[in-house]
């Protein structure tokens, strides 16, 4: 038996970070929702009691330090599971982009394993399961547009935000997370409005959700990467209605309207960094099959 599963990314259109918990995490508000960008699975049911993985991308390790091994392992141990899984990642979203990449792959190995396996879980209790390996899997699992609060793993759904194109330019660098998340002081940062931006969600209101993007981790990375910040203002001139880092960067990304806009912006931006790709919002949640 074998299964397709799409991964698809997701970018933040607010976070926030209110505080650091004592359990060494940070207590956050976020504003995420997917978007057609999209890595592919492919998950074939085996015999054998193993968990194997194939990748053409040299980024992507093919053991237990990915999220999708994780998920596997988690379901194997965590219902007995006698079978075995040999999945293929073809890797689009880039790596260590803010896209979570590797948590969308992990959620898609959760959702497809449901099936594959046979085991017979609500979307509700994958979720559940998805926090144990990250605080962006419990989102992934559900895709669509949501509110994530604790570490990222509370999600409380919202209706999809309007559609538009979605720019994603991606300079050839990583970015260490957890030294964004050392370095910031919630203190002095300039935290968005997150109600407002659910209330422009819920109105539909496009012009309301790109007044209201924010992101508290954007001025710790652009000291870290000044190039980042240039390419958000390069996305500025190039005339995005909104430009936000996505995460914890290096991803930029800008929301457009119209489709001419976006050709001429996309155009622009090919020349000036390493990834660039224009792709819509999803908006709609997950189904199980």
């Amino acid at each position: 038996m074998r299964l397709l599963v799409k991964a698809p990314a997701k970018i933040n259109l607010s976070l926030d970070v209110l505080h650091k918990r004592e359990d060494g995490y940070h207590e956050v508000e976020m504003i995420m929702t997917t978007i057609d960008l999209a890595d592919r699975l492919e998950l074939t049911l085996l015999e054998q009691n193993a968990i194997k993985i194939t990748s053409l991308n040299r980024f992507v390790p093919d053991d237990q330090r990915n999220l999708a091994y994780q998920a596997a392992q988690l379901l194997k141990e965590r219902f007995n599971v006698q079978k075995g899984v040999s999945m293929t990642i073809e890797k689009i979203i880039p790596v260590a982009a803010g896209l979570a990449g590797g948590s969308s792959d992990a959620a898609a190995v959760l959702r497809g394993l449901n099936k594959l396996w046979g085991l017979g879980l609500t979307i509700d209790e994958l979720a559940e399961i998805g926090a144990e390996i990250g605080s962006d899997v419990s989102f992934c699992v559900y895709g669509g547009t949501a509110l994530a609060t604790g570490r990222g793993e509370i999600i409380t759904k919202l209706p999809a935000a309007p559609t538009c194109w979605v720019i994603l330019a991606k300079p050839f660098i990583g970015v260490s997370t957890s030294d964004v998340y050392r370095r910031l002081n919630v203190n002095t940062v300039k935290h968005p409005n997150t109600e407002a931006m659910i209330e422009a969600i819920e109105c539909g209101d496009y012009k309301s959700v790109c007044s209201h993007v924010g992101n508290v981790l954007e001025e710790v990375t652009f000291q870290m990467h000044p190039e980042v910040a240039q390419i958000k203002e390069q996305m500025k001139r190039f005339g995005a209605d909104a430009v936000l880092m996505s995460g914890s960067g290096p991803t930029v990304f800008g929301l457009v309207h119209h489709d001419s806009r976006m050709q001429r912006i996309y155009n622009g931006l090919r020349g000036f960094c390493d990834q660039v790709f224009a792709v819509r919002l999803i908006g709609e949640r997950h189904k199980l099959d």
